[in-house]
């Protein structure tokens, strides 16, 4: 069975971390042949989104056939996703099923004029947008969600398998914005590569030697693009100076953007440690000698992993992300200021039963629901939930 991943709504990072990269990898080793139709957006070194100027046709790190489509001539184009040569490459490629990233591309009609010439395909399409990252202006809530792209959504809807949302809120932006029927849209986990799961506790173990970590010291951790939808993590910086537990150490990753990288120096101690950018599979090995994950900002894909990781987090409260939470293995954090986060990480540090129970409650048998061995069976109606 042929399977095509089309990532023309958003970037597409190669080496990454995203669903974008972990689906069409386990749909590989799951005996599919797969292949990727992608935008050029993906991420600089500082976490920006760019128009990358790489080849157009190329293997990424799973041998999987990636195709690049570059925007047509205009900004607009840029802005309504019209690319050259979707059909002709869906043409090439010859799909039994396309999963489709989302639907916000204006392309998605030529998608439609490929499926009515093979109706035997079957069409599975994704939503990765809220009201957290989308609709967050005027003109983006009225004339591109409610208009233009529940427009794409109702025109491919009669063709359409099923809908996932990413997120419960995302289930419900489908529905609410969209209008798409409740009963044709499921939840699909983001989560895990079970394969790095493995190999993380003994990357761990050389992690702790190699940042001269002791056993007693306490780790706490949290990563990712910190940007201004994730200043919070300053927060999280300030409030572990202020503690100044000589134990408990903070270890950040990821890329900072250059408009708070100044504040954010200033507040690197010995207790505070920047690890700088590092690939996906470093972080799970990261995440894996910690005794506590922090995520203050918003939502982002290390939520998953961590809890396929069984660790115990403190997380920003948003509506429509309590997914994470599968049996008190998670505290929330309501504002997220450095006062809260202060007195949050004391208390569970000052009271060992409180990790003690989250860290039990990670453990849960339901962790394996964040499993791409599993979410990429379920994804094309495979298998359930635990």
């Amino acid at each position: 069975m042929k399977i095509v991943h089309l990532c023309l709504a958003s970037f597409y990072v190669d080496n990454g971390s995203y669903q974008e990269n972990l689906l069409p990898r386990y749909h590989k080793k799951n005996g599919y042949d797969v292949e990727i139709i992608a935008s050029l957006d993906t991420f600089n070194e500082y976490g920006q989104l760019v128009i990358g100027d790489g080849p157009n046709e190329y293997r990424n790190e799973d041998g999987i056939l990636v195709r690049r489509l570059k925007y047509r001539i205009n900004k607009i184009d840029k802005k309504l996703k019209r690319f050259y040569g979707v059909f002709a490459s869906l043409s090439k490629s010859r799909p039994d099923v396309i999963f489709i990233h989302g639907c916000q591309f204006l392309d998605i009609y030529k998608v439609i004029k490929y499926i009515k010439l093979y109706p035997s395909v079957r069409v599975f399409v994704d939503n990765h947008a809220d009201f957290s990252n989308s609709a967050r202006n005027l003109f983006s809530k009225v004339i591109l969600h409610r208009i233009l792209w529940r427009k794409c959504a109702q025109s491919i809807l009669p063709y359409v398998t099923k809908f996932y949302g990413v997120l419960p809120s995302r289930v419900d932006f489908l529905n609410e914005v969209y209008g798409i029927p409740r009963d044709s849209v499921e939840l699909l986990l983001m989560g895990a590569d079970d394969d790095l799961l493995i190999e993380a506790v003994s990357g761990a173990s050389s992690l702790r030697k190699r940042l001269d970590i002791s056993e007693g010291d306490f780790i706490i951790v949290t990563g990712g693009k910190i940007d201004f939808a994730k200043q919070e993590v300053l927060n999280l910086m300030r409030a572990i100076k202020q503690l100044n537990y000589q134990h408990v150490k903070l270890l950040v990753f990821g890329s900072v953007i250059p408009e708070i990288k100044k504040e954010f120096d200033s507040l690197l101690s010995e207790n505070v440690i920047y690890l700088g950018w590092i690939n996906s599979k470093e972080s799970y090995s990261y995440f894996q000698m910690a005794n506590l994950i922090v995520f203050p900002g918003r939502h982002s894909v290390f939520w998953e992993q961590v809890v396929a990781q069984q660790k115990p987090m403190l997380v920003k409260y948003w509506p429509g992300t309590t997914h994470v939470d599968i049996g008190e293995n998670v505290l929330f954090l309501k504002q997220a200021d450095t006062k809260e986060i202060e007195e949050q990480i004391s208390n569970i540090v000052d009271n060992p039963q409180i990790l003690a129970g989250i860290t039990r409650g990670a453990q849960s048998d339901k962790s394996k629901n964040f499993l791409y061995s599993k979410i990429a069976l379920k994804s094309l109606g495979l298998t359930r939930e635990v």
